[in-house]
């Protein structure tokens, strides 16, 4: 079969299909390379991601399991990738593996530029507030000097 393929390259090849096939390999190259751009680098981001997360966690820190158990840590055990999560108005203690953490829900924890955009939008909300008085102060104004007018 495969000197079959090789005889049917051959013959296309002296028949001048030689590009049309250099062309439809280039294209299965672009496809392929696409698709790892698309799907593969964006998941191995995320992986690289979740893994930073659950390698920063710190005492006190408040997270939520995948299983959807909602704590704060009490203990790290790094020799076996293990921590101590107190859940409860009981204090129930359970101990997860580090790979069971979701989210690290303390809020010191989150992405410093989360913390920048809301004082961007503060400032926004800010400036369109102090446009809104000096449009209000201009109508004023302009209310006042037609009536001196009259």
């Amino acid at each position: 079969m495969f000197f079959e393929l090789l005889d049917t390259v051959n013959t296309k090849a002296q028949g001048g299909d030689v590009w049309q096939m250099v062309a439809t390999i280039g294209l299965w190259v672009v496809i392929i390379v696409a698709a790892y751009f698309v799907f593969f680098r964006p998941q191995k981001k995320r992986q690289q991601q979740e893994e930073e997360l659950r390698n920063n966690i710190e005492i006190g820190d408040d997270i939520t399991t995948i299983g959807g158990i909602v704590g704060k840590i009490i203990a790290i055990r790094d020799d076996d990738e293990t921590f101590v999560l107190e859940t409860g108005s009981d204090k129930t203690r359970m101990r997860f593996k580090k790979w069971a953490i979701s989210s690290v829900d303390t809020p010191e924890k989150q992405p410093k530029d989360t913390k920048k955009k809301k004082s961007d939008d503060k400032d926004s909300k800010d400036s369109k507030d102090d446009k809104k008085s000096k449009k209000k102060s201009d109508k004023n104004s302009d209310s006042k000097e037609k009536t001196d007018d009259i």
